[in-house]
């Protein structure tokens, strides 16, 4: 290749990273999470195969007659199963040296003779081999897109019961042949059926696009297709929250790529600077951050204060008031921003303080108006997979909008209103914030021993995977409220 095209094509693939939206959200599923799924995974696969349903044969062999019917599968063991990764492709399960058991109803009519029992056959040496293809679909939604399988039975064996069970034993060869046809016609449907249909239904349950509150939504579409080595699966999500009332309303994302190098753990999740950022200008254009405290909730000691600091402005206005109930208005200028760093995280809040009277029957009057600058230290903790925020005020400064005099007379209010600020709109601020979001995970799995690591722009929490429910369980119970969602449209 020629020197130049190498310069090009390096150019070409150095401006795509460059113009890639980075993940406000990135989630890694390492090998020994596969492991744990490993076992869900076989016990679902074990039901599927057991809820296979085999035709009835009928046929003639010599002066033979013969009907089986009512096949049933007994028992499965499948003793050598694995659930890896499969690089660029997907995930890969495969079963080796695997039995079934099964069980049949027999009609056989030989001359005059006519006889009714049951076989009990076992295949043996069942191998399966089953890749699934992952891609984003065009939804931005986690899906299955494509099954390929392929699987074996080795040899089958056929017990006969009844009077005549011995006689038959001959036909058992023949009988077994075609049985062991069938079965290797089953299998790879039911799996096909499985991964399209069953396990798409519970990743039908990770939210993509859905509400947080009456105020804001969040948007966890994937960027692009799913990464996957022989040791994870990396999956980038936008990230973003946005406003309800204008969903189009967004903040460009300048954020840093996180990066997640670890694979001790099972799951690990990253939440770059634009995921928090997203998210408070989100709340900001709903209009959330106003507040007003006035009457029962301004504490009695800074309503003192505030009416001895304006007492001389409240004469000069009007002496009648000096009585009028006294309030604070507060309202953010600007959206928040966030700072992460490996020390933590930071929020920092520009806004505009309002001391108001409020005389009764009359406009409330104004007595002044002031700039706050805050900084909030903000923890953030995991819980199932509900992601919450605790706040703690650190940094507090006000100053006049009017004059560098009335600035120095608003000293004495930094230490009350800060006090003020900490125990009464802080914990409105966690109160929300408590109740959390959900992280894109599919319903009946869970986060548990988490571990919080903060970066230069994004944090990273490890943890482990727990399930509350089988797939089974979610896949039916999904499966029921589309039907009942359907019945009620």
């Amino acid at each position: 290749m020629a020197p130049c095209s190498v310069v090009v094509i390096f150019l070409l693939h150095f401006i795509t990273m460059m113009n890639a939206e980075p993940p406000g959200c990135k989630i890694r599923i390492t090998s020994r999470g596969l492991e744990m799924l490993k076992y869900e995974t076989q016990r679902f696969v074990e039901e599927e195969l057991g809820n296979i349903t085999m035709p009835d044969l009928q046929g003639s062999e010599g002066r033979f007659q013969y009907t089986i019917k009512e096949v049933q599968i007994k028992e499965l063991n499948l003793t050598d199963a694995d659930l890896r990764f499969h690089p660029d492709f997907g995930l890969l399960f495969e079963v080796h040296n695997s039995s079934i058991a099964l069980s049949f109803k027999r009609k056989i009519l030989y001359w005059f003779f006519y006889d009714v029992g049951y076989i009990n056959a076992s295949a043996e040496g069942v191998n399966i081999h089953t890749a699934l293809h992952l891609t984003r679909d065009d939804y931005g939604r986690l899906k299955i897109s494509n099954v390929s399988c392929d699987a074996a039975v080795a040899r089958m064996r056929a017990r006969f019961s009844g009077t005549l069970g011995r006689v038959y034993e001959f036909l058992a060869t023949f009988l077994t042949t075609g049985m062991r046809f069938i079965l290797n016609q089953q299998i790879c449907p039911a799996l096909n059926h499985a991964g399209l249909i069953l396990i798409n239904s519970l990743l039908d349950t990770i939210p993509v696009r859905t509400k947080v509150d009456k105020y804001v939504g969040i948007d966890y579409s994937l960027l692009s297709d799913p990464v996957v080595t022989a040791s994870s699966l990396d999956m980038d999500f936008r990230g973003m929250f946005y406003d309800l009332s204008n969903e189009n309303d967004t903040i460009v994302n300048y954020a840093v790529y996180p990066v997640v190098r670890e694979y001790d753990r099972m799951v690990y999740l990253a939440l770059s600077e634009y995921f928090f950022d997203s998210g408070m200008y989100a709340y900001y254009k709903a209009g959330v951050f106003k507040m007003q405290i006035a009457h029962e909730r301004m504490p009695k000691d800074l309503e003192m204060l505030l009416r001895t600091t304006y007492f001389g402005t409240i004469m000069m206005l009007n002496p009648a008031m000096v009585e009028a109930p006294i309030s604070l208005e507060l309202e953010v200028t600007s959206s928040p921003r966030c700072v992460v760093k490996t020390s933590g995280a930071s929020v920092f809040v520009n806004a505009v303080v309002t001391v108001m009277l409020l005389p009764v029957g009359q406009p409330p009057l104004q007595l002044s108006s002031m700039t706050m600058e805050s900084k909030l230290n903000a923890k953030v903790s995991m819980k199932g997979k509900r992601l919450a925020v605790h706040m703690d005020l650190r940094r507090f400064k006000i100053y006049s909008n009017q004059s560098a005099l009335e600035s120095l007379a608003l000293i004495p209010l930094q230490g009350p209103l800060k006090t003020m600020l900490q125990l009464s709109v802080v914990p409105i601020i966690n109160s929300r914030t408590k109740k959390g979001v959900q992280i894109p995970l599919p319903e009946g799995m869970d986060f548990i021993e988490e571990v919080v690591e903060y970066h230069n722009g994004f944090i990273i929490i490890g943890a482990n995977l727990h399930f509350t429910k089988g797939l089974r369980e979610v896949i039916e119970r999904n499966q029921h409220a589309l039907e009942s969602n359907s019945t009620v449209a």
